[in-house]
C-alpha cells in the first residue's frame, strides 16, 4: 500500500459512509502480512487465525481512535502483537506453564502441526527461535523474516533502536550457539 492510498484510505476511515469500505481494504491488504507475523509467535496455524480475527476486531473496535499519527501498517502490528502476548499469557496460564514450560509447550504444538511442512532445518531454527526470549523473538522475526527497518520496529515496540540492534545481535548470537551445539 501507498503512501497516497494509505492516506486516502485514512480518510475513507473517518468518513461513516466509506468505513466499512475501508477497512475491508485493510483487511485485504494486510491479512497475509499480519497473518504470517502472528504464526511466528503463535506457531499454530489455527491459533495464528484466530489471532489474526481478534486483531482486526480490536482494529476494527478502535478505528475511532486511530488519528493518524502513525502509519496504519505500525498501528496494526502493534494491535497484533499485543494480541500474540495475550494469546501466549492466556494459554500459558490455562496450562500451568511456567516461563521455562512454554519454549517445550510451543515446539510440542509446532511439530504436531499439519500445516508445517518444513525440512529438518527449517524445523531447527523454529526450535533455535523457541530458545529466544519473548522480546527477542519478536525483534529477530521481525528483522529477519520481514526485513523490517529498527526504526519501524522501534514505533511498533516502543523500544529504542540501539536497544532493537543489540537484542538482534544477541538473538543471532544465541541462534548460532544453537546450531553449533546441535552439529
Amino acid at each position: 500500500m501507498n503512501l497516497n492510498s494509505e492516506e486516502e484510505i485514512i480518510n475513507q476511515l473517518k468518513d461513516p459512509v466509506k468505513q466499512r469500505d475501508a477497512f475491508a481494504l485493510i483487511v485485504r491488504n494486510y491479512n497475509e502480512r499480519l497473518y504470517w507475523q502472528i504464526r511466528k509467535m503463535v506457531l499454530s496455524h489455527d491459533d495464528a487465525n484466530d489471532v489474526l480475527q481478534n486483531t482486526f476486531l480490536k482494529a476494527w473496535q478502535g478505528i475511532e481512535l486511530f488519528r493518524g499519527d502513525a502509519k496504519l501498517s505500525t498501528w496494526l502490528y502493534k494491535i497484533a502483537i499485543n494480541e500474540c502476548i495475550t494469546f501466549l499469557n492466556k494459554q500459558r496460564n490455562q496450562n500451568k506453564l511456567s516461563i521455562d514450560d512454554v519454549d517445550s509447550f510451543l515446539l510440542n504444538k509446532l511439530e504436531s502441526d499439519t500445516f508445517i511442512d518444513g525440512d529438518e532445518t527449517q524445523m531447527k531454527l523454529q526450535r533455535a527461535i523457541l530458545s529466544l526470549p519473548e522480546k527477542q523473538r519478536l525483534v529477530f522475526n521481525m528483522k529477519y523474516f520481514d526485513d523490517m527497518k529498527y526504526e519501524e520496529i522501534s514505533d511498533i515496540l516502543g523500544t529504542s533502536v540501539g536497544a532493537l540492534k543489540a537484542s538482534y545481535h544477541h538473538a543471532v548470537k544465541k541462534i548460532e550457539d544453537f546450531f553449533s551445539k546441535e552439529n
